[in-house]
């Protein structure tokens, strides 16, 4: 497996003190498990902007040069809206972005990181890895999400903190009945598919309806267990068609991967199989409910390995925990771009519907923004946020609540007294629509100052791209409302 370099910049990795023997090893273990397992493709990918994957598939011959010299890949596709349109001016000098490694749609350079491999369970002699994102001048791309989480935990460990992450994320499975592919049902976006329930909902947890969701959930979980996933539970939703799933906890870039993996194998195994799997918060379809993706985070001392979330006392939360809490709260409507990123996902932010309306934190109450679960003597306390949706990009909602959580820790930020009527507590709502949290994205100190103002103006000019796309087009309220009236 020693063939030339054609896919990426040489020898890359090597070039730029990439290739450490740890590094070394690691590939040439890779390599040995391709060869054992008789794989002839590999697919190399990276999360985009959207948390949606992005890549190249290779010959199994060609990897260990793509080890060694990366995949070049278009710096365009760090420009595209939600649409797949460029919405930056590629062109111009600097791209759009002043930088002038953006100008012009050149390269950029995946490097996969031997530590994400897998063997693809549903399809047949197909590998896949996760992938850095570098300029050719061995410069982390600015835009590189992944990156961007790994910064953001790199900075929580100054203080003496590790952080483990729970993913209790919901979505919806439906019957592929048209999956719409005339050529009139091409665009940028497409036609949608046409659906059927796979069960009626409308009963919460029950047996029956699992077992209507059986045939799929079935080989979701073989497959996605398979993949090395570290999944927990599957559950039936309240909805008609709606699912839940958890995983165990995992270390914050771990479960960031873990749920591009996660979504990326759930649609593929199930459009195979004849189904529909999406992540979109609120589906415009009769009767449904609004997905919420909840997020269990706690901090552990570095050095003892304890739960800092852990009361020594009476109570439910340390102080450290309270403060962390407190930072969630603090920069909750700013963050609301990073976990509800989409125009659709506001439109779950209602009252007493188990999904939050407010800023606002209360001990083990679902009703809340941040619910505190645990207390004295529970190894497993920590903070659940009720906020995101599922069609976050992942390294950006678990990097967006880290920085907040740190910034509360290090100004020690007072959460305040804990509702115990959250949907009455006189609080601050959350932003009614993606519009209302770019503004408050925009004017956030913090964000700034550890994301960086081109990394924060680069993900607002995105969001407003997609927001002016929505503004430009009639939809069905306006319709409803004005063609009789006027």
């Amino acid at each position: 497996m020693s063939n030339a370099t054609s896919h990426g910049r040489g020898k890359f990795a090597e070039r730029f003190g990439m290739l450490t023997a740890e590094r070394k090893q690691q590939n040439a273990e890779i390599i040995k498990r391709v060869e054992a397992n008789g794989l002839e493709v590999i697919r190399l990918s990276f999360a985009d902007q959207h948390g949606i994957l992005r890549g190249k598939t290779i010959m199994a011959d060609d990897l260990l040069s793509a080890m060694a010299g990366g995949v070049t890949m278009t710096t365009t596709l760090l420009a595209k809206d939600t649409s797949h349109k460029t919405v930056y001016p590629v062109w111009s000098d600097g791209g759009g972005f002043g930088l002038e490694s953006m100008t012009g749609a050149g390269d950029f350079v995946m490097l996969p990181d031997p530590a994400t491999f897998k063997v693809l369970p549903w399809l047949e002699k197909t590998g896949w890895l996760l992938c850095d994102l570098y300029f050719p001048d061995g410069e982390v791309v600015p835009f590189s999400t992944r990156a961007l989480l790994q910064r953001t935990v790199d900075d929580l460990a100054t203080e003496g903190y590790g952080a483990f992450v729970g993913l209790e994320v919901e979505f919806h499975l439906f019957h592929l009945r048209d999956e719409a592919l005339q050529p009139q049902d091409a665009g940028q976006p497409g036609k949608p598919p046409n659906v059927d329930l796979l069960a009626k909902g409308f009963q919460y947890l029950t047996e029956i309806r699992a077992d209507q969701h059986e045939p799929i959930m079935q080989i979701i979980r073989r497959d996605v267990l398979a993949l090395g996933l570290p999944l927990r539970s599957t559950e039936v939703e309240f909805g008609p068609s709606q699912a839940e799933v958890t995983f165990h906890p995992m270390a914050p870039v771990d479960a960031a991967d873990t749920m591009v993996q996660f979504r990326n194998a759930v649609k593929q195994i199930c459009r195979r199989h004849g189904y529909h799997a999406t992540f979109m918060c609120r589906p415009h379809l009769e009767n449904m409910f609004a997905s919420g993706w909840h997020l269990h985070q706690s901090l552990n001392d570095l050095k003892t390995g304890d739960n800092a979330f852990l009361p020594q006392g009476e109570g439910v939360m340390s102080e450290t925990g309270l403060n962390y809490i407190g930072g969630i709260l603090e920069h909750a409507c700013a963050a609301s771009v990073f976990t509800t990123p989409t125009l659709n996902g506001y439109k779950r932010y209602k009252a007493f519907t188990l999904a939050p309306d407010r800023v606002v934190w209360s001990v083990d109450n679902r009703g809340a923004m941040v619910r505190a679960i645990g207390g004295a003597g529970d190894p497993g306390t920590r903070v659940e946020n009720r906020i995101g949706e599922p069609a976050a990009n992942p390294y950006l909602y678990i990097a967006s609540q880290i920085a907040s959580g740190l910034d509360g820790v290090r100004n020690k930020r007072d959460p305040g007294s804990p509702s115990a009527i959250p949907y009455e507590a006189d609080k601050p709502a959350l932003p009614g629509s993606l519009m209302e949290a770019v503004t408050a994205l925009r004017d956030n100190a913090l964000f700034r100052e550890k994301f960086g103002d081109e990394f924060v103006d680069y993900i607002i000019g995105i969001k407003e791209a997609e927001i002016g796309r929505f503004l430009s087009e009639t939809n069905d309220w306006e319709h409803r409302e004005y063609f009789d009236l006027f």
